[in-house]
């Protein structure tokens, strides 16, 4: 029997990393939904979950490229909150002087600045570390300590809010949804075009003379992905709205409020922007030049520089792109709070390089999937989610995190010394 379904997972050519995390979310998700009866499977709360868990994501697939070219980045959390804290002054002190209060180019400005500031910043770090030679662990231990500092300075510890109607949106909330109508077009278009490019793989492979499987285990698959894209638009789709924000939402429209009216969130707009994000980062991973430098960089430094990969500049454009990153979750950690205070991004750093490694990125560089990562955080955040819910105490939810990181550092090795990976 043990063999048998061996040859069936053998078959679907999964990777066994890939089924320990989703098993393992899996088991989460069981225990606290008997833990709390069934509240932490509700609807509502993986709605929460999938906006919580979008910032730290969105980071963890930069991280990926950073971590498998063996280097580290301890400055996300810090430098997440000094762009969110400069890009919010933007909105509330500066720009409303300049265009105007509750201008429309507001929102594309801070946006636009949130990811330049990342991307400068990153690159700065990069070139620091690649033409300079100081250790990635002790520029970004500087920038932790930096950003920080200087996000006390750009308000003088402030807190800045409200920010701007439109720039809220990308937080998520009732409003920051695509609705229920959108989301189901959203969710038929992803799944056509996931099924098309499954197909579209398994041709350009059989006509390379590559192994393929199976036709049942390609159409197990392909069920797969389009019935888990219709299921997540479904759920998504069955968490009303609340009252109070549909009376909001209804005024806004100029739509007449009445107890019977029912609005569905939909797929929240984080949840988009990290689905975007990831798709692009696995294009960088394996469909370019640059993706196929960072890997074998990773595997070895000393052999890719003698092979004509110019090693220092690669890693300016590493964290550069780890800084836009960055940029664009500090949009989101912001945008979804409505504020901007000095304990933004606090830990946020731990939180990215423990999904990053819990998502399979080895330490030792190499080897890393942005999918990993990404998994790995919805893992953490689930974890953490969880033992709120069931009142686990802040301190105590923290030693748990703690462990499990360590766990599965301790599952990849060993998982390593046996597949000799």
């Amino acid at each position: 029997m043990q063999d048998q379904a061996k040859k069936f997972f053998a078959s679907l050519g999964l990777d066994t990393r890939l089924l320990g995390m989703i098993g393992a979310l899996v088991v989460i998700w069981i225990v606290f939904g008997i833990a709390t009866d069934g509240r932490f499977l509700s609807p509502r709360n993986f709605f929460n979950v999938s906006v919580q868990t979008a910032s730290v994501a969105v980071m963890a697939t930069g991280m990926v490229f950073v971590i498998v070219t063996r280097h580290i980045d301890l400055s996300v959390g810090s430098m997440l909150g000094f762009i969110g804290m400069t890009v919010a002054a933007l909105q509330v002190q500066w720009l409303p002087q300049i265009v105007g209060l509750g201008h429309w180019s507001i929102w594309i400005i801070a946006v636009f600045a949130a990811i330049l500031m990342g991307a400068v910043l990153g690159a700065f770090q990069g070139w620091i570390i690649g033409y300079l030679t100081v250790p990635a662990f002790i520029v970004t231990l500087g920038g932790f300590l930096i950003y920080r500092g200087a996000m006390w300075w750009v308000t003088k510890g402030q807190t800045q809010a409200p920010l701007d109607p439109t720039f809220r949106l990308l937080g998520g909330g009732a409003e920051g949804t695509l609705g229920e109508t959108l989301s189901w077009i959203f969710g038929i278009i992803a799944a056509v075009v996931a099924v098309a490019v499954m197909l579209m793989s398994r041709r350009r492979k059989a006509d390379h003379g590559f192994v393929v499987k199976p036709v049942w285990a390609e159409a197990i698959m392909v069920g797969l992905a389009a019935g888990l894209i219709i299921a997540f638009v479904w759920i998504m789709n069955s968490y009303p709205i609340p009252k109070g924000a549909m009376k909001r939402m209804t005024e806004a429209r100029g739509i007449e409020y009445t107890e019977d009216l029912v609005w569905n969130h939909g797929v929240a707009i984080p949840v988009l922007i990290l689905l975007v994000v990831t798709v692009v980062m696995t294009v960088i991973a394996t469909r370019t030049r640059f993706g196929r430098y960072v890997y074998a960089t990773g595997g070895n430094p000393e052999a890719a520089e003698l092979s004509g990969i110019n090693t220092r500049w690669l890693t300016v454009k590493i964290f550069a792109l780890m800084g836009a990153l960055t940029g664009i979750a500090s949009i989101i950690a912001s945008a979804r709070l409505n504020a901007v205070d000095v304990g933004l991004g606090t830990l946020d750093e731990l939180r990215v390089i423990a999904a990053a490694v819990i998502g399979g990125t080895a330490l030792s560089g190499g080897f890393g999937t942005i999918y990993g990562a990404v998994i790995g955080a919805l893992i953490m955040q689930s974890l953490q989610s969880g033992m709120a819910s069931v009142g686990v105490d802040a301190p105590l939810q923290n030693i748990v995190v703690g462990f499990v990181l360590v766990f599965a550092v301790w599952v990849d090795i060993v998982y390593r010394r046996k597949t000799g990976a």
